[in-house]
């Protein structure tokens, strides 16, 4: 294990032998570091945290911190993160609360971009990225292959669909629709499908053609969610993609920012 000489590791922390820690950073009580993870310079890692292997800490993010919610009285609640996920500068994610489900969960392949926030309760799936400024409010969830662009913000109890594209600035106060390129104007908005996102994740053309008809559906039916529904379902049944749209768009509690 390379800890610099000045940085600062509790002798309660479980850090593997290949892992490293830089100048000045600090790893608290409780904090488990897995193989090849680097933490960089003046980084801060408080537990109940869990990182697990070849994750990337970069210079002052701060990471399993206690949750920024009032009703919140030092309960040991935990962090638990994946493998190969990069957080940069300045980067936040905090532990649950027990008026949640006490974790927040990070899982792998993840960028997480210099002042990105991911806040307390929040699941964040695999291979995201959170473009700088990015936040989550509690009790979140984004699914596998989301972008966030620059300062975009969600309330509290909301969903992010996999593959969406949710563009800079927008400020979120519904589920987003997965597969979508969703932007905001006055209020966000579904405006395409994630065409090239879909692409470079390697799907067909039939696949992406197949979502850009049920987006046409949505954008028709915009206001007649029994619609929207209907005329979902034919082309649900012959393509798994849009039944994943649709499930998602049918057990959504907090509305969908629409088409």
């Amino acid at each position: 294990m390379a800890v610099h000489p000045t940085a600062i590791v509790d002798p309660a922390a479980v850090v593997h032998p290949t892992a490293e820690i830089g100048p000045y950073a600090i790893v608290g009580a409780r904090v488990t570091i897995g193989a090849r993870t680097v933490v960089g310079a003046h980084a801060v890692i408080e537990g109940p945290t869990t990182l697990g292997e070849d994750n990337r800490v970069s210079a002052l993010a701060a990471l399993g911190g206690p949750p920024q919610d009032l009703k919140y009285k030092g309960e040991p609640t935990t962090l638990v993160i994946g493998n190969r996920n990069t957080f940069r500068e300045f980067c936040t994610i905090h532990r649950g609360t027990v008026t949640g489900h006490g974790t927040t969960i990070i899982g792998d392949d993840n960028l997480f971009m210099a002042y990105s926030h991911v806040a307390h309760d929040c699941v964040v799936g695999n291979r995201t990225v959170f473009a700088n400024g990015a936040s989550l409010a509690g009790h979140c969830v984004v699914g596998d292959d989301v972008v966030l662009g620059a300062f975009a913000a969600m309330q509290q109890f909301l969903r992010v669909g996999p593959y969406a594209f949710v563009g800079a600035f927008a400020g979120m106060n519904h589920d987003v629709l997965p597969f979508l390129w969703s932007s905001s104007e006055r209020d966000v908005r579904a405006w395409k499908v994630n065409s090239v996102g879909l692409q470079r994740k390697g799907f067909s053309a039939e696949r992406v053609a197949a979502l850009q008809k049920a987006y046409r559906i949505l954008h028709r039916h915009r206001h007649d969610r029994a619609a929207m529904m209907a005329a979902l379902e034919p082309v649900a049944s012959l393509s798994a993609d849009v039944k994943a749209l649709r499930d998602f768009i049918a057990s959504s509690k907090q509305g969908i920012h629409g088409a």
